[in-house]
């Protein structure tokens, strides 16, 4: 089960922010990159300006590669920016809504939570024993964390495969940040 429909081109950047030739094959040695960028991709502040921001540029890479993707980032319970672009659905709302939940109850990027059970040969859905209609470990959400504060919020996308929906928000966070 992906975020995506099958068939759907893949327009975004390789798995996890890497180069095709970098991408950790198991899932032990990716959890060491997924950890590394949680602890790097930590702001200083998150304003609803910033939201605007950060969902803008969202759109705009999303736009140059023509991604069919939802964008949705929140502080709290507020949302403060939302954005459907052409070929995204309903479906990606509920996929977003899905992996929004994660972070909001582990505190950690969706891929990331989904990373760590399969490092352990079992899969979220198997063994977290929530609700998967509720609750979706697929890559995609991460969280807003913001120096002194921790998690205050999250971005996510969905619309495509879910390591390429983790590497979009990332590659924008990253930007963000600079």
């Amino acid at each position: 089960m992906t975020s995506t429909s099958p068939g759907r081109p893949n327009p975004g950047r390789p798995s996890a922010g890497l180069p095709t030739e970098q991408r950790p094959e198991q899932p032990t040695e990716l959890l060491t990159e997924l950890i590394a960028q949680e602890r790097r991709l930590v702001l200083p502040r998150f304003t609803h300006e910033d939201a605007w921001a950060l969902g803008s540029l969202l759109v705009g890479l999303a736009r140059e590669r023509d991604a069919p993707v939802a964008i949705d980032i929140r502080r709290g319970a507020q949302q403060l920016f939302h954005c459907a672009l052409p070929g995204s659905s309903a479906d990606n709302d509920a996929w977003i809504d899905r992996k929004r939940r994660v972070v909001e109850r582990y505190g950690e990027s969706s891929y990331l939570v989904g990373t760590r059970f399969r490092a352990k040969g079992t899969t979220f859905e198997e063994s977290s024993r929530l609700d998967p209609d509720v609750y979706a470990a697929h890559g995609g959400a991460f969280p807003i964390a913001v120096q002194g504060a921790g998690v205050i919020g999250s971005v996510t996308v969905s619309g495509l495969p879910q390591a390429d929906d983790h590497a979009l928000v990332v590659e924008a966070l990253e930007q963000f940040r600079s």
